[in-house]
């Protein structure tokens, strides 16, 4: 089972891409289509293949494509599957796939379009908010892993854990000025790093069990 301090973080903690223009749509050759290697177009037919590694659109006809189920939130995002992220890179993104796909930019387009325009931003929403904070990022990577974290299991803490929290709680209740309160975000700040790095060398070693 997952080690009772890693397991308690995840509790305890929300235009074209650049370098786009200018290259050469990949293309799939007649053979690959027959095989369905290269989805086609649901617009003009043609093999859909991807402008910028994205493959949004339609090489052919610059049609809105359908959202590609395949993907996870690491490569909707173009972020290694790591639980350690670049969060200023992954606003980055964010905002240039908004700018890409938002719904906004469709309201003279096609109804299909219009559709697959809302589905695209959900999906980079949902990714975005996943992968930002470090609770949902790790519980999300853990299950690509194939490990599900089953409800209830706080009672399985680690109990010098579980005296570490009621600890601040008092020291929570007990602060009388703005300099306790500091020192109890330091307390909390300095611990919170402790167990983030302790999960990322878990992610990192691919210590996710112990025995």
């Amino acid at each position: 089972m997952w080690s009772g301090r890693t397991r308690a973080l995840l509790r305890v903690w929300g235009l074209w891409p650049t370098g786009v223009l200018g290259r050469r749509p990949i293309s799939c050759n007649a053979a690959s289509l027959a095989g369905s290697n290269c989805p086609q177009c649901w617009n003009c037919g043609g093999p859909r293949g991807p402008i910028g590694g994205d493959g949004f659109f339609c090489p052919q006809c610059r049609a809105l494509q359908p959202p590609d189920s395949t993907r996870d939130h690491f490569s909707l995002m173009d972020c290694n599957r790591s639980f350690r992220v670049d969060t200023v890179k992954l606003q980055h993104r964010y905002q240039q796939l908004q700018r890409l796909v938002h719904p906004d930019f469709f309201s003279q387009r096609s109804q299909i379009e219009k559709d697959f325009s809302e589905k695209h931003s959900t999906l980079v929403n949902d990714a975005y908010k996943t992968l930002l904070a470090p609770l949902t990022r790790g519980v999300y990577l853990l299950k690509l892993h194939g490990v599900e974290i089953p409800q209830g299991t706080d009672c399985e803490m680690d109990r010098e854990f579980l005296m570490e929290i009621m600890d601040i709680n008092e020291k929570l209740a007990e602060a009388q000025n703005e300099a306790a309160m500091k020192e109890i975000e330091s307390i909390v700040r300095a611990k919170q790093k402790e167990l983030t790095d302790s999960v990322s060398r878990a992610f990192e070693q691919g210590t996710f069990f112990i025995s």
